[in-house]
C-alpha cells in the first residue's frame, strides 16, 4: 500500500425504497453493517463523518453529530459534508484526509436520506441569489429537463437514439436483479422504456431515476491499522477527486442556457466532468485502461453514456458502440453499474456516492454474488453535484 492510500475495512447499506422513516434509522443500520463487516468495535471509531441531508431538518444539517449520537457517544470527532450528489465522496475525502494527516485512524462515513415524492426541488422560500432556485422557479428547469438537454446533446453530437438510452435502462435493470439493496428488481425491455410516459423529450419515465430512501456507510482506516488487524490486503482507496472547473475551460460540457450556439457542438479540450476522472486517475497512479468496473451517475440513461466517455473508458461518441456491443454489461470489456445504478436504486443524495464505494468494494473482494465482475482489481466511481463540483473515487485491490 502506498503512503497516500487508506484501507476500506467495512461497508454496509440499508435497502433503498420509500420507507417513510427517519433518515437516522437508515444511517444507523448501514453504519452497524459496516462495523460488523469490518469486525471493528464502535468504540474504536475516532471520527464520524456524516453526509448532510438538506430535506430532514436540523439533524440532517449536522449529520455527523446526529449519527454519532444515535450510535452512542464514544468520544469520536465529528464532521459533516455537503456537495449535493457528490456528498458521500466529499465526506469520504474528509475522512481520508484526517487519516493521512495522522489525526485519525478509524473513520466511519455515513450517508442517509428520506426523500419526498417527485423530483428533488429546492427548499421552500424565495432565494434570488440561488441559481438552483432560479432555474426551477423562473425557468421551469427541473432536473428531468436538465437531463433532457444532455440527452438531446448526445443525439445532436453523436447520433444517439432513444433506443440507445432505453438499452441502458434494460442493462441496469438486469444487473440490479441480483442486488438485495436495490429498490427496483425487475427486468424491463426497450419497448417498456419507450412505452412509458415522456417526462422531458427525449426522455421517458423509465429513463429517469426515482427519489428514494436509503443509506450507505464505509469504514476506512489507516493502512497501519489494517495491517495490525491482519487485513493488509484490504480494498484500498487509491484516489479521490473533488475538483472544480479550471479557467478558462469552465463550460460545464453542455449547452446550459448560453447564447453561444457553438457550445452545443464544440468539444472542449477537457470538459469539467472529464477533469473529475482525470484527477482521480492521476492521484491513484492508474489509467482508464486499468479499470475493470465502473459505477457512474445515471440520473438518466443518457448521462451514463456521457460518463463512460468522461472517464475516458472510450473516446467521445463511442459509448453507444460499447453499449450496442454488450461491452458495458456483465461479461463485457468494462461493466458499468453492475449494482443496477440509480436506475435500480433511485436518489438518496448523501448516500449514493458511498453506495458506489460499497458496490466496488464487494466487486473487488469477489463478494458481489449474482453480479460479479470476474477478476476485478480496479474500480472507479463518478458523481456530479451542481454548479461546478463533482467526485470520483478509485478503489484498488
Amino acid at each position: 500500500m502506498s503512503a497516500r492510500e487508506v484501507a476500506v475495512l467495512g461497508v454496509g447499506m440499508h435497502p433503498w425504497g420509500k420507507w417513510g422513516r427517519p433518515f437516522v434509522e437508515y444511517g444507523v443500520h448501514a453504519a452497524r453493517a459496516a462495523l460488523a463487516d469490518a469486525g471493528v468495535a464502535w468504540t474504536d471509531v475516532d471520527l464520524v463523518v456524516g453526509g448532510e441531508t438538506v430535506r430532514n431538518g436540523y439533524g440532517g444539517y449536522v449529520a455527523g453529530a446526529t449519527f454519532a449520537q444515535a450510535l452512542g457517544w464514544n468520544g469520536a470527532r465529528v464532521a459533516t459534508s455537503y456537495a449535493a450528489c457528490a456528498t458521500g465522496a466529499q465526506a469520504l475525502d474528509t475522512a481520508r484526509a484526517r487519516i493521512l494527516a495522522g489525526l485519525s485512524e478509524v473513520a466511519l462515513v455515513v450517508g442517509a436520506d428520506t426523500t419526498p415524492k417527485g423530483f428533488l426541488a429546492p427548499n421552500a422560500g424565495e432565494r434570488w441569489d440561488d441559481p438552483d432556485w432560479l432555474r426551477f422557479r423562473l425557468l421551469g428547469m427541473t432536473n428531468p429537463a436538465y437531463f433532457a438537454l444532455y440527452a438531446r446533446r448526445r443525439m445532436d453530437l453523436f447520433g444517439a437514439t432513444s433506443e440507445d438510452f432505453a438499452q441502458v435502462k434494460v442493462k441496469n435493470a438486469r444487473h440490479g436483479l441480483a442486488n438485495p439493496y436495490a429498490r427496483y428488481r425487475k427486468e424491463v425491455s426497450v419497448a417498456d422504456v419507450l412505452g412509458s410516459a415522456v417526462v422531458s423529450d427525449p426522455l421517458h419515465l423509465l429513463d429517469i431515476c426515482a427519489t428514494s430512501d436509503g443509506a450507505a456507510a464505509v469504514l476506512v482506516t489507516s493502512t497501519e491499522y489494517a495491517a495490525r488487524h491482519g487485513l493488509a490486503d484490504a480494498v484500498r482507496i487509491a484516489g479521490i477527486s473533488t475538483v472544480t472547473p479550471t479557467f478558462p475551460n469552465t463550460v460545464l460540457d453542455m449547452p446550459n442556457l448560453s447564447t453561444d450556439s457553438s457550445l452545443a457542438t464544440r468539444e472542449p479540450e477537457r470538459t469539467f466532468k472529464a477533469s473529475i476522472g482525470h484527477a482521480a486517475y492521476e492521484e491513484a497512479g492508474v489509467s482508464p485502461a486499468d479499470v475493470d468496473v465502473a459505477e457512474v451517475y445515471d440520473l438518466s440513461t443518457a448521462l451514463e453514456l456521457d460518463w463512460i466517455e468522461d472517464l475516458a473508458l472510450c473516446g467521445p461518441g463511442e459509448a453507444e458502440k460499447l453499449l450496442r456491443a454488450g461491452e458495458t454489461t456483465l461479461g463485457g470489456r468494462i461493466p458499468v453499474n453492475p449494482s443496477g445504478g440509480l436506475a435500480c436504486f433511485g436518489e438518496a443524495v448523501p448516500a449514493q456516492a458511498l453506495a458506489q464505494v460499497c458496490e466496488l468494494t464487494w466487486q473487488l473482494r469477489g463478494q458481489a454474488e449474482g453480479r460479479q465482475v470476474e477478476g476485478a482489481r480496479v474500480g472507479i466511481t463518478a458523481n456530479q453535484g451542481l454548479f461546478g463540483h463533482g467526485s470520483s473515487v478509485v478503489l484498488t485491490r
